[in-house]
């Protein structure tokens, strides 16, 4: 008698899975850290927190969120889906960032920079939506 067996990548899937649930809760943070940080500026030195208000920061959640986003993405994409909509949304959020940095001032800024950040988010949840699209390979067992 012949069965029918398939196999899915689930070390894959959960080790895509955790990296994008980091990659949405950094963007996520990133984003509401740039929203945020201008309106609360003059305050932060008041509370204690305005270390959260230095380019270090930015620049570090920066660097963080294109680490995360560039692996996880990239690994899904390589090993997985094939669908480049996730590198466009990754790619499209890192400049909006960019741009809203180098070029906006304060109030454009802490409108289009959170934009960017959200987009990451979503990059990282269509990834995820992807791998969890299992294609199957039959094995055929007696």
């Amino acid at each position: 008698m012949l069965h029918l067996f398939y196999i899915c990548g689930m070390h894959l899937h959960k080790t895509s899975s955790r990296l994008d649930g980091i990659g949405i809760t950094a963007s996520t943070i990133c984003a509401i850290h740039c929203a945020v940080v201008p309106l609360l500026l003059t305050s932060l030195p008041l509370i204690g927190l305005g270390f959260l208000a230095t380019p270090w920061v930015e620049w570090g959640m920066i660097v963080l969120a294109l680490m995360i986003g560039g692996y996880s993405i990239g690994l899904s994409y390589l090993r997985s889906h094939r669908k480049a909509l996730p590198l466009i949304l990754l790619l499209a959020g890192f400049v909006i960032i960019m741009l809203g940095h180098a070029i906006l001032n304060n109030i454009a800024e802490a409108i289009i920079v959170p934009l960017g950040g959200l987009t990451i988010a979503l990059a990282h949840y269509i990834n995820n939506r992807y791998v969890g699209v299992c294609r199957h390979t039959p094995l055929r067992y007696k």
